[in-house]
C-alpha cells in the first residue's frame, strides 16, 4: 500500500488553492505542530476535528502539501454534491461523496483521506461546546481503518472554535436534523460575520494502528478503536490555544 499514488487533484488546481489561501494564513497565522507525525507515503485516515469555519482543514491540507508535497483527499458530505455549483467545486478539489467503498478505494490507492466523523453536526456546536466533540456513534470511520489496515491521524485546531460565536439554537438543531442543511446563528468580528483574527495552529497526533482484523470479532475491535481515536482527539483539543 505504499508508493506515490496518483493525486486526484490536478497541480494547476492545488497552486491556485495556495494563492487563494495565502492571505488567510497569514490573517491567521496559521502554523501546524506534528506534521512530521503525517505519513510520507502510503495510505492514511487523517480524522480531523470540524469547526463552523470550516476553512481552517483547506489551510491543513494546504501545509501538508507544501511541507510533504502529498495533497490529501476527502469524504465530503452529501449536501456538497447536492448544491448547484458546489458539486463540481467538489471534486476539482478531491472531494468525494461520503460512502465506505468510496474510502476504501481512495486508501487502497494510496491515499491520504481526510474524514470528519462529527460532520456539518459537529461543525454546529454551540460555544458552550466548543472543544467537544460530536461523534455520536460513528463507528464507520475505524471499521474503514481497521478492515484496510491504514493508520488513523487526529488532526485538531482548537482555535478555530473562536473564529465565531454560535448561539445554541434550537431552531438550528430542528433544521438540520429535518433537512440535514445547517442554518447557524454565528458572529464573528463584533456583529458581522467576518472571521475574527485568531491565531490558529493545526495539533497532529501520532497515528493510531489497528489491530490486525479479527473478523469473528471486529465490532469489539472496532469500539476499542473509536475509544483510543477519543481520547487521542480530546487531548489535541485540550492543547494551548
Amino acid at each position: 500500500m505504499t508508493g506515490n499514488p496518483q493525486t486526484l487533484i490536478r497541480p494547476e488546481v492545488m497552486d491556485r488553492w495556495l494563492r487563494l489561501l495565502a492571505p488567510v494564513r497569514r490573517y491567521h497565522r496559521h502554523r501546524v505542530e506534528g506534521m512530521e507525525r503525517v505519513p510520507l507515503e502510503g495510505p492514511a485516515i487523517l480524522v480531523i476535528h470540524h469547526s463552523l469555519a470550516t476553512y481552517d482543514g483547506f489551510l491543513f491540507a494546504a501545509s501538508i502539501y507544501e511541507s510533504t508535497g502529498r495533497v490529501p483527499t476527502a469524504l465530503g458530505d452529501d449536501l456538497l454534491f447536492r448544491t448547484p455549483g458546489l458539486k463540481h467545486l467538489a471534486w476539482d478539489t478531491g472531494i468525494r461523496p461520503a460512502s465506505p467503498k468510496a474510502g476504501a478505494d481512495l486508501l487502497r490507492s494510496g491515499q491520504l483521506m481526510f474524514v470528519s466523523p462529527g460532520g456539518m453536526w459537529e461543525s454546529l456546536r454551540p460555544t458552550e461546546e466548543a472543544r467537544t466533540l460530536r461523534w455520536g456513534q460513528r463507528l464507520g470511520f475505524c471499521r474503514l481503518a481497521l478492515r484496510t489496515q491504514v493508520p488513523l491521524v487526529m488532526v485538531a485546531c482548537p482555535a478555530a472554535d473562536d473564529i465565531y460565536t454560535v448561539k445554541k439554537s434550537r431552531f438550528t438543531d430542528q433544521i438540520y436534523r429535518r433537512l440535514r442543511v445547517p442554518f447557524p446563528i454565528a458572529r464573528g468580528v463584533g456583529p458581522t460575520p467576518i472571521p475574527r483574527p485568531v491565531r490558529l495552529t493545526h495539533y497532529v497526533s501520532e497515528p493510531v494502528r489497528p489491530d490486525s482484523h479479527d473478523p469473528a470479532n471486529e465490532e469489539q475491535q472496532v469500539r476499542a478503536l473509536r475509544a483510543q481515536c477519543e481520547r487521542a482527539m480530546m487531548a489535541l483539543l485540550a492543547s494551548p490555544r
